[in-house]
């Protein structure tokens, strides 16, 4: 019952999301007539109104917005005028390489997090638990973009280890084994860049949820049966420890996104990031819609998933249920 609750305050949720980007864009000055008259060179007056009357510009700001929500309820997002395609169609073209670029990028951040933080936690006075502080707020305060342009000058202008941008070589010829490894080659940089931030905000709470739990009662318990270290961290610690940490990978899915955003601008990756960007500039109002409610989508059906994946590990929550 409570996962059908909560199904239904996520479609409640992402119809408010509709609402609210589809607003926000309306009350931008200018429209799509003013964007393509001007790509045309100019237009006079009745070109224009022929344009509004087109895209349907002409009816009146209720109508636009339930015939909108219409379409996206019927999975039409809508039509590009700058690519001629259905917004659909453009999502699902670059959604590979955002999903392949995120993913790897969360599940990076995730393992080396938790390795570190487990590390630091059963060592914490040694050196390994002040450099995962120091790696923390270095990581945690460092932008993006400035964290990827670094990397793109020092191993792959100064040290040319790694491909500048792109997600292919286009020169590169082979079989599978042959193009995979140049995609490879090319998501170091950019997988590196987008899990740094989320890397240090998983170490540092998996070591204090760790040592956290380490202190508890039946942590010392185990320890007096004679259990090993190894037992006692594996069996006991570490999957109570993994809670908090899963709870803030789904909540931080969002950030992800958007910063997915910077870097595929930066590395000049083929998502849906470098999509948003080129149809912010070209004032494609349909696609920019289609993407933010496609991101809304990942971040409610993330935060779905981070409560059945809580409810799978750990049992206090499955007993709230």
């Amino acid at each position: 019952m409570k996962i059908l609750q909560r199904v239904l305050y996520a479609i409640l949720l992402l119809i408010a999301v509709l609402v609210l980007n589809f607003s926000m864009l309306h009350l931008a000055p200018g429209d799509i007539a003013d964007t393509i008259a001007q790509s045309m060179g100019g237009a006079d007056a009745e070109i224009l109104e022929q344009i509004r009357s087109d895209y349907g510009l002409d009816q009146p700001f209720l109508v636009q917005l339930g015939q909108y929500i219409w379409k996206v309820l019927h999975f039409d997002l809508g039509h590009s005028f700058f690519y001629n395609q259905p917004v659909t169609t453009l999502i699902i073209a670059k959604l590979p390489a955002t999903l392949l670029l995120v993913l790897t990028a969360q599940l990076l951040a995730l393992v080396v997090g938790v390795l570190l933080g487990v590390y630091s936690a059963r060592h914490p006075n040694g050196l390994s638990s002040h450099f995962v502080t120091l790696f923390a707020l270095f990581g945690y305060s460092a932008p993006v973009f400035w964290t990827g342009i670094l990397l793109l000058i020092a191993f792959s202008l100064k040290i040319p280890l790694f491909p500048v941008a792109g997600m292919i070589d286009v020169t590169v010829e082979g079989g599978f084994f042959v193009r995979a490894l140049d995609i490879a080659k090319h998501m170091v940089l950019p997988v590196v860049t987008l899990s740094s931030i989320f890397l240090a905000l998983y170490s540092r709470l998996c070591r204090a949820s760790m040592m956290e739990v380490l202190g508890s009662d039946y942590i010392r318990t185990a320890k007096a049966k004679g259990l090993s270290e190894r037992e006692i961290v594996l069996k006991h610690a570490l999957k109570n420890s993994l809670s908090p940490v899963v709870t803030l990978a789904g909540l931080q899915f969002s950030a992800v996104i958007s910063g997915a955003v910077l870097v595929e601008t930066v590395f000049s990756w083929p998502g849906l990031g470098t999509l948003a960007l080129q149809s912010i500039i070209a004032r494609d109002t349909p696609t920019i819609l289609g993407i933010l409610f496609f991101s809304a989508l990942v971040v409610v059906v993330g935060n779905l998933l981070t409560d059945l994946a809580l409810r799978t590990i750990d049992p206090r929550v499955r007993g709230k249920a």
